[in-house]
């Protein structure tokens, strides 16, 4: 079965209208609102706008969150989910560290993608000690397009349903920037496949039920100035799944991917920033777990390669006080080894967005971006920026 978003322009310019609607009635209840609201904990008290930061301040106990999903491999949708903050008294000194938070919820899209998960994200140690605990009851609706497929070839659609979690934490080493991490991840992958036909991938009937474990040793240098939306600075990271029999899975293979991305300010209101990823895998990798491009305009898990790897630029013109726009573009490829063929695919995207500085004190911008690629046009609502990292 193919995936059933982007069935064309006219839908994505529509559900584009309608988010804009929102944004801008939401901008004029904050214009519109009186002068004294500007002390309330959503409103800025030096400019009066709609603002955050005093929430987050003083963030505590539950609150309930609904995030929208827009990946075009699964279609339109939602996560909901009740939050559990536990911040310090206002006052200490971990008043802006990242506090423990705890999230119950479930999510659901358009094309039939549901699931259920939990999560802990903890700090300790004076900020230099963090763990991440995680449980996911998923059942995804996607489509396999082979690896280094020809551009426009048909997907065979296919359900993967993992079930498991994740246990890790990352060490602050001395004061500097660099994060030493592990993590132990589990989980049962059942694989359905829909109705094989004419131009369709042949199903990898051996990736089809497989218990799949793994430990994940890091190395991340994190020089960025803001956690939501930097503007200078840089982040490498270098994970290496590393699955084995002998850890609880049927299988043993190897991952490794490195990113990069540096944020560079151009002037007092110009901003630059570069992303870069290169991934590759081992024999006995899932296919559902082989390197993909990742781009915005580019269908998760579209290109599929033994190796792939993408980067994309990115420009932000902070316009007024309140508002930005961004532009960008990137490029990626996926290889892979056929026989004694070398297959590789390229692809092309790029697009424009709009952004909101949401919590001025804690440097927070949210916005939406509209993308274009080798398929068809996509939009992703932005939560601090397009390459947010923990």
């Amino acid at each position: 079965m193919q995936s059933q978003f982007n069935r064309g322009f006219p839908r994505v310019v529509a559900r584009l209208r309608a988010l804009g609607q929102t944004l801008c009635l939401a901008a004029a209840i904050a214009v519109a609102a009186p002068s004294h609201a500007a002390d309330s904990r959503f409103f800025d008290t030096e400019d009066g706008w709609f603002d955050v930061s005093g929430f987050l301040d003083t963030a505590y106990g539950f609150v309930p969150v609904i995030a929208p999903i827009t990946e075009p491999a699964v279609g339109y949708g939602a996560a909901a989910g009740a939050v559990f903050i536990d911040r310090r008294a206002p006052g200490s000194d971990q008043r802006y560290g990242r506090p423990n938070i705890a999230v119950l919820g479930a999510l659901g899209t358009e094309n039939g993608t549901k699931g259920l998960y939990a999560a802990h994200l903890g700090t300790w140690l004076d900020g230099r000690l963090r763990t991440t605990v995680a449980l996911v009851d998923i059942s995804a609706n996607l489509d396999f397009y082979g690896l280094g497929a020809d551009r426009g070839a048909p997907g065979l659609g296919y359900n993967v349903s993992p079930k498991g979690g994740t246990a890790g934490a990352s060490y602050r080493i001395g004061e500097g920037p660099l994060w030493v991490g592990m993590r132990y991840i589990q989980a049962s992958n059942a694989v359905t496949f829909g109705a094989a036909g004419p131009g369709l991938p042949p199903p990898p009937v051996q990736d089809s039920d497989l218990r799949l474990a793994a430990l994940t040793p890091s190395i991340t240098l994190d020089m960025r100035d803001n956690f939501f939306t930097p503007v200078r600075g840089a982040y490498v990271d270098l994970s290496m799944p590393l699955y084995r029999e002998g850890l609880g899975g049927d299988r043993s293979f190897d991952k490794t991917e490195l990113t990069g991305i540096v944020y560079h300010p151009l002037s007092r209101t110009l901003f630059s920033s570069v992303r870069a990823s290169a991934k590759i895998s081992t024999d006995g990798t899932p296919f559902y777990l082989r390197p993909y491009v990742a781009l915005r305009g580019v269908q998760a898990l579209r290109y599929q390669g033994e190796r792939a790897a993408d980067a994309e630029v990115e420009l932000r013109w902070q316009l007024h006080s309140r508002f930005s726009v961004v532009a960008f573009a990137g490029a990626g490829t996926a290889r892979s080894d056929v026989g004694q063929v070398d297959r590789k695919e390229n692809v092309l995207a790029g697009g424009v967005g709009l952004r909101y500085f949401l919590a001025r004190k804690h440097g927070l911008h949210v916005g939406l971006d509209v993308a274009a690629g080798p398929d068809k046009p996509a939009i992703y609502v932005v939560f601090g920026n397009a390459w947010l990292r923990p």
